[in-house]
């Protein structure tokens, strides 16, 4: 009997990972065929793509595109049953059910509110915008990662950077700009490294729980730059000061429809990509990458090959939080131009998960940590085209959700299984 019972077991079939999201589509895809098509506006919106009267634009009927992109939906539910025979259509079609979840929402939107049409180009220019500082958090997690040591400390060394930065700017001039704005996003940088050297002490010398001791770093920054702004910016009055100014890029600023909106920008913005890449090349194109990886994989195999597995653990999780220190000075410095309590506001948390979209490596990373600009920016728009159901606003709240809500799905596990390195959060202790 136990045997007919194992036997039985085995021709249960299995719902994987694909084919869940694919009921997920299938049931989006009916309730937006038949349910949600109807309750919209037949009257036609557009999406245009440039400022002015000559600029491109779609216009479209909201009732039939949202019909089409539901029936799209329910066709890919139907695919995802079939990956074993099309495993590469069917991942393809899942990934463009996000795409078109993503338009929908959009659809949606300008479907429910007084506008009638709304220009796309600015809204992916802000997801890219809002995406930077994301990016730069999950680079900062991946170095650390990479070398095997989870750094759960990226909104801290983050909020250090902003804090700590923003009050040498005030106490050099006031925060009147000139030299002593970048010395500020220098000591923001630094700041972010030295508590990173702190969570490399903590969890590579003294083996200790390296989530814990990502813990300890973020309470520690807030404490510190908590008690620096009471102590320090609010006796300087220093509540206002001048940001990193916009330049433009030469030749690709006057490229038409999107040029003088992303090439227009100020250096940190810039500075994202430029890191990427190199980061890119360093870590799979030079000796040092190389090793950086080995030991987050095997560090004993290293360590036989005759690799400081301790000095290179140091190195990354530096490296790191002084990619961390910037992705800080860029709210304070480049931004906003002050400083308040945990102003990060969970941005290094929402890049661990995009570190994870990614899976750990530098372009994928990237367009994950986009990807969660992106959902930021949707929330900004949406309260931007003051979206009605029902004739009832949607609460700014539900919007500023957003970004966390697309954290939690990602994190559940939807976009398919992320195996990280294979060391990572595992104390390395040498051999005697």
């Amino acid at each position: 009997m136990t045997s007919v019972g194992v036997a039985a077991g085995r021709r249960t079939p299995k719902l994987s990972r694909s084919r869940t999201l694919g009921l997920f589509y299938g049931f989006l895809g009916i309730m937006l065929a038949f349910r949600v098509a109807p309750a919209l506006s037949d009257m036609p919106r557009k999406f245009s793509f440039g400022r002015g009267p000559d600029a491109l634009g779609w216009t479209f009927n909201p009732q039939a595109v949202t019909v089409v992109i539901g029936l799209t939906l329910i066709v890919f539910a139907v695919l995802s049953f079939f990956e074993g025979r099309a495993r590469r259509l069917v991942q393809g079609a899942l990934i463009m059910g996000s795409v078109l979840g993503a338009v929908m929402i959009l659809v949606a939107s300008i479907a429910l509110s007084q506008s009638s049409s709304t220009n796309v180009v600015p809204l992916l220019v802000q997801s890219l915008k809002l995406g930077s500082p994301i990016a730069l958090g999950a680079l900062a997690g991946m170095w650390s990662e990479r070398s095997g040591v989870v750094n759960i400390g990226i909104e801290g060394m983050m909020l250090a950077g902003a804090g700590i930065g923003f009050v040498g700017y005030a106490l050099l001039n006031g925060g009147r700009g000139g030299a002593s704005l970048y010395v500020a996003v220098v000591i923001a940088i630094l700041a972010g490294g030295l508590f990173a050297a702190l969570h490399a002490v903590l969890s590579v010398s003294f083996r200790t729980d390296q989530v814990v001791s990502g813990v300890a770093v973020n309470l520690g920054a807030i404490g510190l730059t908590s008690f620096l702004r009471t102590q320090v910016l609010v006796p300087l009055n220093a509540d206002s000061a001048t940001t990193l100014s916009e330049f433009s890029i030469p030749l690709l600023s006057a490229i038409p429809i999107f040029g003088d909106e992303l090439f227009v920008a100020k250096p940190i913005f810039f500075l994202t990509f430029v890191l990427f890449g190199a980061s890119a090349f360093v870590l799979h194109r030079t000796r040092w990458g190389l090793r950086v990886r080995s030991v987050g994989e095997n560090p004993y195999a290293a360590e036989s090959l005759g690799i400081n597995v301790i000095k290179i653990r140091y190195q990354a999780v530096i490296l790191g939080g002084l990619i961390a220190g910037l992705a800080g000075a860029q709210f304070s410095l480049e931004t906003v131009g002050s400083f308040d309590d945990q102003m990060t506001n969970g941005t290094g948390f929402i890049a661990l998960a995009a570190l994870v979209f990614g899976k750990w490596r530098p372009g994928s990373v990237l367009a994950a940590a986009m990807f969660f600009g992106f959902a930021r920016a949707l929330g900004v728009r949406i309260q931007l085209l003051g979206v009605e159901i029902g004739g009832f606003g949607l609460p700014s709240q539900f919007l500023q959700a957003v970004p966390y809500v697309v954290t939690l799905v990602v994190l559940a596990g939807a976009v398919g299984r992320a195996i990280p390195p294979g060391a990572v959060g595992r104390p390395y202790k040498r051999p005697q």
